[in-house]
């Protein structure tokens, strides 16, 4: 068997559907085995459209999702996308090409030492020496990526490696299913009597909180004892927003409503928190925050994050453990001491709804989308303003009913992600939000997704101008420079690869246009200009909140 067929073999035997890449040179022996497989290679237009496909994959099924480039550029144009499967912890295995090794120990067309280049981005990788090696590596390369926390690996297959012949004997390694280890009963113990004094606990629920039914036993937990959370912009969904109980996001770099109540909380349990996403510096300023954390790995070593006992271990069983012990005996804490804070985000978020006649803003547009979305369905988070705006006032009811990034905080995500999304999820309804500096970034994959024919709705919020970064400017300098951009005609541009577009001027069509878009279950685009004023506005207006007076 040619060593390129038995590693197709090897990535039918870990269950891929999708290998989501460019052709090249390079790779053309694995092209033409996967052509004769079970697996559909998706040529993209972007080999960053390509990760990018492949981290929303991994996020939305908890198995690794597949990239593949040719050698040199194809493989460093993956790094952005493999970058962000990394700080997000979302499952993805990088494949990519290689000159032969008649001439990679000398400088040579295209040759880049791809393997140390991506070290820093990777939990493992490594490259193919010799056929026969290949099932133990494809099958360390999904084991690693997909073990908690996941992320992403790497495989570099060289075109004459690729050509071999290897040996008859050899055969893909068996998938069998790891078990995590459940909680030292020490440490429980001491977070239980933790718990048993606190009056006030409230549970910040992050990245890891949403995965391996760990939202399921934390429902349990916040519904018998009432219990307040808030969540990163990653852990969205992992408590519905419905319930009484949700405090929505943390995540701001401006003091926000919902540090009312992580003032008052005399006990914070943390429950897969990712630092990356969110400084403990801004939600423990005085490192005075009693802290259980509870995660898959050990807290990282931070001034401001000192947790008081560690359980590591699975999240879904800790949090199964300390459910069965509070259903045996008498626990109490205080069920409305944060109820004010939770009553003052809705009132707020309902402030921003749109009147006929004024201008679109973001949090306007996306209390329309709210109110037409269904619990189950999908968005997705580009990187900008918007971002921000979804993240605080765009209500979750499901696990992974919104998807961020923000580990990396990649603009170009959406729009390739709800190419992913909408084959790991053709039931599901998916709108892709982005603003106008994001969607051109990786805006030549609606060839992608007009050709796949999957179905999903990208919404772009333009205001001509990298938003994030004026409305920084504009904090820090009263101005901003270098941000303007100049922008097509959305609507001609989306046509022109025959895909329905809808450029709404006024509240009646806006809601009209989303309406039609949502029911179609078609690839359709929707540009909606708006008016950044309302940023520095709410800058203004959480500066000038006093904490005892907005009680």
């Amino acid at each position: 068997m040619k060593a390129s067929d038995l590693f197709v073999k090897c990535l039918e035997n870990e269950g891929v559907k999708y290998v989501f890449g460019l052709p090249g040179e390079e790779n053309e022996d694995l092209l033409f085995s996967l052509e004769k497989s079970s697996v559909q290679f998706i040529p993209t237009r972007h080999e960053q459209g390509a990760a990018f496909m492949a981290d929303v994959w991994g996020r939305l099924t908890g198995k690794a999702g597949v990239c593949l480039a040719t050698l040199g550029p194809g493989a460093t144009n993956l790094i952005t996308g493999i970058a962000d499967a990394y700080l997000d912890k979302s499952p993805l295995v990088a494949i990519t090409g290689q000159a032969g090794l008649h001439r990679a120990y000398k400088e040579s067309h295209q040759f880049l030492d791809i393997v140390n280049i991506f070290k820093p981005i990777t939990k493992w990788n490594t490259n193919v020496p010799q056929p026969d090696a290949i099932p133990e590596i494809i099958r360390q390369a999904f084991k690693t990526a997909e073990a908690e926390k996941p992320g992403a690996t790497h495989i570099e297959l060289s075109e004459d490696i690729a050509a071999m012949k290897a040996s008859s004997e050899v055969h893909p390694v068996g998938v069998t299913t790891v078990r995590r280890s459940g909680p030292d009963y020490k440490a429980l113990e001491r977070a239980l009597s933790l718990l048993k004094k606190a009056k006030r606990p409230l549970i910040l629920a992050g990245n890891g909180a949403i995965r391996k039914l760990a939202s399921n036993q934390l429902r349990r937990l916040v519904e018998k004892f009432e219990i307040p959370v808030v969540n990163t912009f990653m852990g969205q969904g992992a408590v519905s927003d419905k319930s009484p109980c949700s405090l929505l996001s943390i995540g701001l770099n401006i003091r926000d409503i919902v540090m009312d109540a992580v003032d008052d909380a005399d006990l914070i349990l943390s429950i897969g928190y990712d630092i990356t996403e969110y400084s403990p510096e801004a939600w423990n300023p005085k490192q005075d925050k009693k802290i259980i954390h509870i995660d898959f790995m050990p807290a990282e070593v931070y001034t401001h994050y000192q947790p008081d006992v560690e359980i590591v271990a699975d999240i879904a069983a800790t949090l199964w453990e300390i459910n069965e012990a509070f259903d045996k005996e008498k626990v109490e804490f205080d069920r409305q001491w944060y109820r004010p804070v939770r009553q003052r985000i809705i009132e707020d978020i309902e402030g921003y709804d749109l009147k006929e006649g004024e201008p679109f803003t973001v949090p306007g547009v996306l209390n329309v989308l709210r109110s037409l979305m269904a619990e189950e369905d999908l968005l997705i988070s580009d990187v900008g303003v918007h971002k921000i705006w979804i993240a605080r006032n765009f209500r979750v009811y499901c696990p992974n009913g919104c998807l961020i990034s923000n580990g990396l905080a990649t603009m170009g995500f959406a729009l390739p992600g709800g190419i992913a999304a909408a084959l790991a999820n053709p039931e599901r309804r998916i709108v892709a939000a982005m603003g106008d500096g994001g969607f051109l970034m990786n805006s030549q994959e609606l060839e992608t997704a007009k050709r796949l024919g999957v179905a999903f709705t990208s919404l772009i919020f333009n205001d001509n101008d990298y938003g994030m970064i004026s409305w920084k400017q504009r904090m820090d300098h009263d101005h901003a420079t270098g941000t303007g951009i100049t922008n097509p005609d959305f609507k001609k541009y989306v046509e022109s690869f025959g895909i329905k577009a809808y450029a709404p001027k006024t509240l009646t069509e806006l809601k009209r246009d989303l309406k039609e878009a949502l029911e179609s279950k078609t690839l359709c685009t929707i540009e909606v200009p708006v008016n950044p004023s309302v940023n520095l506005e709410l800058v203004q207006k959480l500066k000038k909140r006093k904490k005892g007076l907005s009680r």
